[in-house]
């Protein structure tokens, strides 16, 4: 006999703003509890050190978070010269001290430049990625190091806000898989003193932005289940990129049970995934088969009815 799924069955998108000092995980926890969620997930981890924004999918919305582990992410941070430690952030271990050359902003942009583009990063051996079956931050807290495959990421941009001593500030536009303190520490390399960061705050994933971000107090503040719920976004809001197909009911019929449809494909291309709807309505995504019929690939639970 299936147990019961305790909890409502909530769907949706919250943009949460993760605080500090919190765990990706523990903040998804706590918002999940808030919304009597009986299903959560988050679409990429902030390191506890880390704030701002964490897309955190409800219920049916689980079900597309894949499409935002993709995106690209725009990040603001503050990175110390002179001192790199076992983490690459402030919570590690120093474990290397460097004189600061004298340096100007000049200096500093003509740095950032070689870091704009393309790059190859060597990812940390603090971060949750898996070495044998082990989350590598493990091994690193056992005192291990194990070899790590370099990958290609691109920084698209790398804007200095502020720069003074010993101190700057960076806002950086990422692809997916891009480590800001590894980036920071190469940079510091890069100026021959070492670099490590002190704050991180995540301001855009993909389409969405820091507006509409909720903090958990307030989400906390809200007076009930109905309030709290209506900060949602809609689930089509994580595949909005897909193009659109609108079926009819009879249409709709043959998709829930697992068939192909003839459906009007202008709009979308054969081989194309595309978001569905009837009468307005959400069904999830089919793919284009021919000129004129689409196949189930990703439907809601909620569009049976």
């Amino acid at each position: 006999m299936a147990r019961r799924r305790r909890g409502l069955p909530v769907n949706g998108v919250l943009l949460l703003d993760k605080p500090k000092g919190a765990s990706s995980n523990h903040a998804l926890q706590r918002a999940r509890r808030l919304l009597q969620a009986q299903k959560a997930g988050h679409t990429g981890t902030l390191d506890p050190m880390a704030t701002g924004l964490l897309p955190v999918c409800l219920g049916e919305a689980t079900k597309f978070s894949a499409h935002l582990l993709e995106a690209d992410k725009v990040y603001r941070t503050r990175v110390q010269l002179g001192a790199v430690t076992d983490t690459g952030d402030a919570e590690g271990e120093v474990v290397e001290c460097c004189e600061v050359p004298p340096l100007s902003v000049e200096d500093i942009e003509r740095v950032l430049e070689r870091f704009r583009g393309e790059i190859d990063q060597t990812p940390p051996m603090y971060s949750a990625l898996k070495h044998q079956g082990r989350k590598l931050y493990e091994l690193a807290r056992e005192g291990k190091s194990v070899e790590r495959a370099v990958r290609r990421v691109t920084v698209y941009d790398a804007r200095l806000l502020a720069f003074e001593g010993e101190v700057f500030e960076l806002e950086v536009r990422v692809s997916k898989g891009t480590y800001i303190r590894t980036l920071a520490e190469d940079i510091g390399r890069a100026l021959g003193c070492g670099a490590h960061i002190t704050a991180l705050r995540r301001l855009a994933t993909g389409p969405f932005g820091s507006e509409g971000m909720l903090a958990l107090e307030t989400l906390e503040s809200l007076p009930g289940q109905s309030e709290r719920e209506a900060t949602l976004l809609p689930v089509d809001v994580l595949v909005a990129h897909l193009p659109r197909l609108d079926v009819d009911e009879a249409a709709r019929q043959r998709l829930m049970h697992g068939q192909s449809a003839n459906v009007d494909g202008a709009g979308a291309r054969v081989g194309e995934t595309a978001r569905l709807y009837c009468d307005e309505a959400f069904l999830g995504l089919g793919v284009v088969t021919g000129p004129q019929e689409v196949a189930p690939r990703r439907l809601l639970n909620t569009a049976a009815g």
